[in-house]
């Protein structure tokens, strides 16, 4: 009589892991200029708090904030979150990070100023808890006005009053508004001057450097044109002496 063998019988898997993907194969910005707005803000925001281990900067970047839907998620242009650690992320998972962010500023444009209106508007309201929401429309076509701010009170948002024709952000202690040449940009009311960027940094410190190299190159051509008159001034007198004892 033939034994029968029992199949080995292995457990299975109780669930599968949630796969959250990193694109969402959509272009990074819709221009050219859409794009440099956003490095540039989130370089400047980047660098402003560069000395803050609580502040995390990013953009363009996923944010999931329902665990196990990988379909609800968002990628704001520019965002700012504090309380959390500053380090690299791939994505942004709420629930692991338990605090979505405290200021997000989209750009808008043709295909997107409607649902940063309305749909992103009551995300960031309603579900993040976003304090403060920033919308501004590069090309002037879209948004009236073309920067608008909003900061959160009772679940609702309320516009924001510019201050001397620029929106405060209580939240970065910033105020975004336009600069002399036009651009959006960066205000600090504290030191009453406009962020620069990395490149405009390096720029005005080369002039700050040329400039102190010239003023130390005047000051050392003044010592020596002091220090030749003295000289000059030395020698007549000697002459003059020796002149006098001459004519005795």
């Amino acid at each position: 009589m033939t034994k029968t063998e029992t199949p080995e019988i292995h457990s299975l898997p109780t669930h599968r892991e949630v796969y959250y993907p990193e694109s969402d194969g959509k272009p990074m910005a819709e221009t050219d200029v859409h794009r440099n707005l956003m490095t540039d803000f989130i370089q400047m925001l980047d660098d402003y708090f560069q000395d803050r281990f609580d502040v995390y900067v990013s953009g363009n970047l996923l944010l999931y904030y329902e665990k196990g839907n990988p379909r609800k998620s968002v990628a704001p242009d520019v965002f700012v979150v504090f309380g959390v650690k500053r380090k690299t992320r791939r994505t942004y998972l709420l629930w692991e990070e338990e605090k979505g962010p405290d200021f997000v500023l989209e750009l808008s444009s043709k295909s997107t100023y409607r649902t940063d209106l309305n749909r992103k508007k009551r995300l960031y309201a309603q579900v993040l808890g976003v304090q403060e929401y920033f919308i501004y429309d590069p090309d002037h076509q879209y948004l009236n006005p073309a920067l608008q701010g909003y900061r959160l009170i009772d679940d609702s948002y309320v516009p924001i009053s510019p201050v001397e024709r620029r929106l405060p952000s209580t939240a970065l202690g910033l105020e975004l508004g336009f600069k002399p040449d036009g651009k959006l940009g960066l205000y600090n009311p504290q030191t009453g001057s406009w962020l620069l960027l990395r490149k405009e940094r390096a720029e005005e410190a080369e002039v700050r450097a040329d400039q102190a190299e010239a003023k130390a190159q005047q000051e050392a051509e003044a010592r020596r044109r002091e220090v030749e008159v003295r000289l000059q001034a030395e020698a007549e007198l000697a002459r003059l002496r020796a002149q006098q004892t001459n004519d005795r």
